[in-house]
């Protein structure tokens, strides 16, 4: 029997059915009785098809949402040295500018450290009114000292901040000398850890060249504890002809937050992201699926457009480009 008659079948006129077929069965040559098995094997291997079809069509649709789902929850923000000039002029002014723009959260850079507490706690409330958060901060060494210790996790917690990134180890010169930046990054994060906070690093082109056949990135990893975050400068390890790609998936769950920080050989850092030669999707595909990702900071060390003019266009781009 044709499929397509199969498929004009219904449970409550299945009777009707057998009868019409068994008024008809001399020039059908089958008995009444084969044509209803018949029917009903047909119908059950089509409602089986069916379900086949409706669980696999669930399948290929529910991963691509559920990725989806978890891409759109990975907040966008801007690394305030990118409006360097303007945050020196006009703070409230220029946190009011980048949110409107549709930055969810920003990150301070190591001027911070010199606030005072009650002004921190001012700029908290300005955060809270724009709807921005401060999931990290960038600091200079005087952070991860004895004596500012406290005083780092003080101003991060104040401002929310979960994430206390070394902005630079300077430039030792030796492997021995990176390993004491891993202690100081270890003992750092014992104490940040207390108050919810964790320690972290951010890579510059140095970290990328090898010292006597070691880079001192992958001598930093593997010195400090798996809570330490290694924060991926994107420009700067393409720069050094380094593979963010394939250092995001060596480092699983570790690479926290990204400076998205594009470049090329002819123009250096000054172009937009998007415009350099950064493998863009590749590297969200892997931040997303292995390095742990929990937030994107667009950088920009200077452009030929304006401070907030460049911080716009390159947060348009980041969102045609990670759609």
């Amino acid at each position: 029997m044709p499929v397509f008659m199969c498929k004009l079948i219904h449970r409550q006129n299945f009777h009707l059915l057998s009868l019409v077929f068994a008024e008809k069965r001399r020039s059908f040559r089958f008995s009444s009785v084969f044509l209803s098995v018949l029917c009903y094997l047909a119908l059950a291997m089509i409602e089986a098809a069916s379900v086949s079809r409706r669980a696999m069509l669930a399948a290929m649709t529910a991963a691509p949402l559920s990725v989806l789902a978890k891409r759109n929850s990975i907040p966008v923000g801007l690394e305030l040295y990118s409006v360097r000039d303007e945050l020196q002029k006009d703070l409230p002014a220029t946190l009011a500018a980048v949110a409107k723009q549709g930055y969810e959260c920003v990150e301070f850079f190591s001027a911070y450290f010199g606030w005072t507490t009650a002004y921190a706690k001012e700029v908290r409330e300005r955060l809270d009114d724009l709807g921005l958060k401060c999931h990290s901060t960038h600091n200079g060494w005087p952070a991860y000292q004895p004596e500012g210790l406290e005083k780092a996790v003080e101003l991060n917690s104040i401002l929310g901040a979960r994430f206390i990134i070394l902005a630079s180890a300077g430039d030792p010169k030796s492997i021995d000398g990176w390993k004491h930046v891993a202690v100081m990054l270890n003992q750092g994060d014992d104490l940040f850890k207390k108050s919810r906070c964790r320690a972290g690093y951010h890579n510059h082109d140095l970290e990328w060249r090898p010292i006597d056949g070691q880079r001192p990135i992958e001598i930093l990893a593997q010195e400090t504890d798996k809570n330490v975050a290694l924060q991926l400068d994107v420009g700067t390890c393409i720069e050094a002809g380094a593979d963010p790609v394939a250092w995001i998936e060596k480092n699983p769950g570790r690479i926290r937050s990204l400076h998205l920080k594009d470049w090329s050989p002819q123009k250096g850092y000054k172009v937009l992201f998007g415009e350099g030669v950064a493998p863009w999707k590749k590297i969200f595909a892997a931040a997303e699926s292995a390095g742990g990702v929990e937030f994107y900071l667009i950088e920009q060390e200077g452009s030929r457009y304006p401070e907030i003019e460049t911080a716009d266009r390159c947060l348009i781009a980041f969102h045609d480009i990670h759609a």
